[in-house]
């Protein structure tokens, strides 16, 4: 007879993925401020794409990895995801401390590698805990929790840029005596460094993993082991990969690759249309551009994570493809109204749309394609829709420096504009991939037993 997973109460579905907050902190300083940290130690605005080559190099290389060893893990008393989470948490935490001490272009980007990399470990695994955790009915209100949790932690992160300028003054310098990293952003990573154990280990300490059977476990005992064997296990499953995958993957050409062009030069767009500045020009009206885009990234992050259980309804109502293509639409007309903006206060509209659609890009698509993933391969196909989306990431930070350069004119307005086009190309995209049914019973908040 076949195992039923216990139907988890709404509080429940809430404490496995309160750890999620914590890594999406460290994902939202990313955002906002590894750039801005980047142009702070001189570096150039066609050099930012390629000093962001970390984050889509690392998901590339771990989580897909991460994901078959997880699938091959058990520990009695661990279990099979959370030891990545933890471990994962834990470096995290230390290079977060460590990240304002750079003095030198190289030590921050370095340390970014073996962040992404952290971060990679860590939240790859959470993916497949929902798959594995929760019967078919309450995955969209899983996925979509993740969703809330992402916009959380990323307002959280953002809000704080703001915060610790008010607070704190003065800055470093860099190895060549000249001004550096300002003294605010200390206060904002080392908040993050806490966020990031702590929450993951709220979730480990208050969750337990489903045993395997004692089928399954002598199937993982006769399974080969060997330094290979996680690689070739990555190849055959994309090999035998769902066709919805291969779909997904041409919409997450187009939505990723825009994402990275829109985090990279949302802060020197702001710079220009708003404060009519570049990092080379006015220092304090720049460092105001900078917590202002911290500001705008917060509030779409506030409507991500306002607007998240709402979209489980919807996916519901209309099936998950439908929320997808109007939410990427709303993202797209965004940035296209976002560049002309010249009043500070008016960039706040174009980002509801926004926030929206990063609700939805953040659990909307693993709806789509969950019911089509063996379970005993849940963490390396999780692991593969990772690879998914940090490849266009990748071609974006070896091409968009020579295309900004040559087609855009050296302007950060036309970098949004861009991104903005390509949302509403991976809208249509989406609209090839098969209707889905969505059958969620969503407990509620006041009464989730």
């Amino acid at each position: 007879m076949a195992f039923t997973k216990p139907k988890l109460s709404f509080w429940q579905i809430i404490n496995m993925n309160v750890g999620f907050f914590g890594i999406q902190y460290s994902f939202g300083l990313q955002q906002t401020a590894i750039n801005p940290l980047y142009t702070f130690l001189h570096a150039r605005a066609d050099q930012l794409p390629l000093l962001n080559l970390a984050g889509p190099m690392t998901g590339l290389l771990i989580q897909p990895l991460i994901g078959a060893l997880s699938d091959k893990t058990w520990h009695p008393r661990w279990g099979r995801r959370k030891p990545y989470f933890l471990m994962g948490a834990v470096f995290c935490s230390l290079c977060l401390f460590s990240f304002p001490f750079s003095r030198t272009l190289w030590m921050a980007a370095g340390l970014l590698w073996i962040l992404d990399a952290a971060n990679n470990t860590a939240m790859e695994p959470y993916r497949a805990f929902i798959a594995d955790k929760l019967p078919d009915k309450q995955r969209a209100l899983g996925f979509l929790t993740q969703s809330f949790f992402t916009g959380l932690g990323i307002t959280l992160a953002n809000l704080s840029l703001g915060f610790f300028k008010n607070i704190i003054a003065g800055e470093t310098k860099t190895s060549t005596g000249q001004s550096g990293i300002p003294y605010w952003v200390f206060g904002s990573f080392f908040v993050g460094a806490v966020c990031s154990i702590v929450s993951v280990v709220w979730s480990v300490m208050t969750t337990p993993e489903i045993p395997p059977t004692e089928e399954e476990l002598a199937e993982l005992r006769a399974r080969k082991k060997g330094f290979l064997e996680p690689m070739k296990e990555i190849f055959a499953a994309i090999g035998d990969m769902p066709s919805v995958m291969w779909k997904l993957a041409l919409v997450y050409l187009f939505q990723w690759y825009a994402m990275f062009c829109y985090w990279q030069f949302v802060s020197l767009s702001i710079a220009k249309s708003v404060f009519h500045t570049t990092p080379d020009g006015n220092k304090e009206l720049y460092e105001q551009a900078v917590v202002w885009a911290g500001k705008v990234n917060g509030f779409y992050n506030i409507i991500t994570f306002t607007s998240a259980f709402g979209l489980v309804w919807l996916a519901r109502k209309f099936s998950a493809k439908y929320v997808h293509i109007a939410c990427l639409a709303m993202a797209g007309i965004g940035l296209l109204v976002f560049v002309h903006i010249t009043d500070r206060m008016l960039l706040f509209a174009p980002m509801v749309g926004f926030g929206i659609a990063w609700a939805s890009m953040m659990g909307v698509p693993y709806i789509m394609v969950v019911g089509n993933i063996p379970k005993e391969r849940y963490g390396v196909y999780m692991g593969i829709i990772n690879m998914m989306i940090v490849i266009p990431m990748i071609l974006q930070t070896l091409s968009f420096g020579y295309v900004y350069k040559n087609f855009l004119g050296d302007n950060p307005t036309n970098a949004i504009t861009f991104a903005g086009v390509l949302l509403l190309i991976a809208a249509l995209a989406t609209t090839r991939i098969k209707k889905d049914v969505v059958t969620d019973d969503i407990p509620m908040a006041a009464g989730g037993h």
